[in-house]
């Protein structure tokens, strides 16, 4: 009675395609003639349709798949300037050289991430649509049919918004060794010795760090990347506004160093802006850029009243 109860079971698995993720791949086809194999994981670039057969990528990523792609690209390149202003100190001439260097090796990165990515040689990805944050975590869903054994069918289902991440991280990381020892060892000469290559070392941590960020967030960072970028971009600007001691307008204006600060922070604004409304309806959603500028009008209104330079001084004395 147990073998033919397993026997059933065996032949109800050959014939149903379980799980969410699983698929049968297209072997054969000849005409209107085609011939799918067992049901299982699908190859690198296809993902299941709902008749849970493997269908190739062939669409074209939305703006928010590209807004996300530019939001995990920006992430590095931040980090490089924030160490190198970091490091470099006040009075050396080197950190302009290191932002332009950091700036030409993420921009070449993302170039040869999208010319070697699906189709080869041209800056252009296709890719599968999300539907659910379980998309992104597929090896969590691979089916048990009688809980003893499990179907793997874990696979790439946003294809390819998760490894294509892997492989930007990769070529900024190649071409930072390549370029900036040398750069910083030619220019940096009003750094020490064990100063000159701290942003680099400051390098070495992060990529592996926002590798496993992508590795185990990269699903969760697709839906609320908006939402941090406003957040962090309205608490970076405030905190270097009252470090800086900057009260009102004239403050502002006499640094051209502030200026490229406010300006780069209005730009992450209206990113968040727009990853947030995707600008589905254009002549509803672009009237919302009028509100970059509010923070950063709302702080020099109020600071009078809270007075940040009594706050630092206060807070160097010890009171």
């Amino acid at each position: 009675m147990r073998r033919e109860i397993t026997q059933s079971l065996g032949a109800w698995v050959l014939f149903t395609c379980l799980g969410l993720y699983c698929g049968k791949t297209l072997l054969f086809k000849n005409g209107s003639t085609e011939i799918y194999g067992e049901c299982g994981v699908c190859p690198r670039g296809q993902r299941t349709n709902a008749q849970k057969y493997c269908q190739p990528c062939t669409e074209s990523p939305e703006l928010y798949d590209w807004l996300y792609l530019g939001f995990m690209a920006m992430l590095p390149l931040v980090l490089h300037w924030f160490f190198i202003e970091w490091y470099s100190g006040k009075k050396s001439s080197s950190a302009l050289f290191q932002h332009i260097t950091a700036l030409f090796e993420c921009s070449m990165a993302a170039i040869i991430t999208l010319l070697v990515s699906d189709p080869v040689g041209v800056l252009y990805i296709r890719s599968c649509r999300v539907l659910m944050l379980s998309d992104w975590y597929t090896m969590l869903y691979n089916p048990s049919p009688d809980y003893i054994t499990t179907v793997h069918c874990t696979h790439e289902a946003v294809y390819p918004l998760y490894t294509i991440v892997f492989i930007y991280y990769a070529f900024c990381l190649v071409l930072m060794m390549l370029l900036r020892p040398l750069l910083v060892k030619k220019i940096a000469c009003g750094l020490g010795k064990s100063d000159r290559f701290k942003s680099i070392y400051a390098a070495l941590y992060f990529f592996p760090i926002l590798t496993v960020l992508q590795a185990v967030g990269g699903g969760l960072l697709y839906y609320a990347f908006p939402y941090i970028i406003l957040v962090l971009s309205l608490v970076t600007l405030a905190v270097y506004m009252s470090a800086s001691e900057i009260e009102n307008c004239y403050d502002l204006l006499v640094r051209k160093k502030r200026l490229i600060v406010l300006f780069s922070h209005w730009l992450l604004h209206a990113y968040g802006i727009i990853s947030i409304s995707r600008v589905d309806k254009l002549e509803q959603d672009l009237p919302l850029l009028a509100l970059v500028p509010t923070p950063a009008l709302f702080y020099l209104f109020t600071a009078k009243f809270t007075e940040p330079s009594r706050i630092l001084s206060e807070g160097a004395n010890g009171h």
